[in-house]
């Protein structure tokens, strides 16, 4: 069975320059640890350096985890970081009532998208699983 690469180093990079928030972190599958990033300023910036060489082996993670499949963990993850509080991260997926009501309450004030940030993955992952 091949493993197919469900994220990318690249965009793990990308969001690692944000990374003392915790980005790379939710991105990769690990919300409690992205959490924590986003308190302490990914550990004092300790952490968050140390994570630049961790990057890859987050990524092998993250694709044995995680389904791939039709929907984009690339793309669904830079729809949510950028327009989360629009809901355009769910329309993407299919989930268009909640993606819509996403549109008209920022994101259900905001805690619709902290709450996609910790389940992401698992929601794409599961839809992929069903399509797949």
């Amino acid at each position: 069975m091949q493993i197919r690469d469900t994220h990318s180093k690249i965009i793990g990079y990308l969001l690692w320059i944000f990374g003392f928030l915790g980005s790379h972190r939710f991105y990769y599958g690990r919300p409690v640890t992205g959490t924590i990033w986003f308190f302490t300023l990914g550990l004092f910036f300790v952490g968050w350096i140390i994570d630049l060489f961790l990057i890859p082996s987050m990524d092998r993670e993250a694709s044995l985890r995680f389904h791939g499949g039709d929907i984009d963990y690339n793309i669904a993850w830079l729809l949510l970081t950028f327009l989360g509080a629009f809901g355009v991260h769910r329309m993407y997926q299919g989930k268009w009532i909640t993606g819509i009501l996403y549109l008209f309450t920022l994101g259900l004030f905001g805690l619709g998208v902290l709450y996609d940030f910790w389940t992401l993955n698992t929601q794409i992952s599961v839809r992929n699983a069903e399509r797949g």
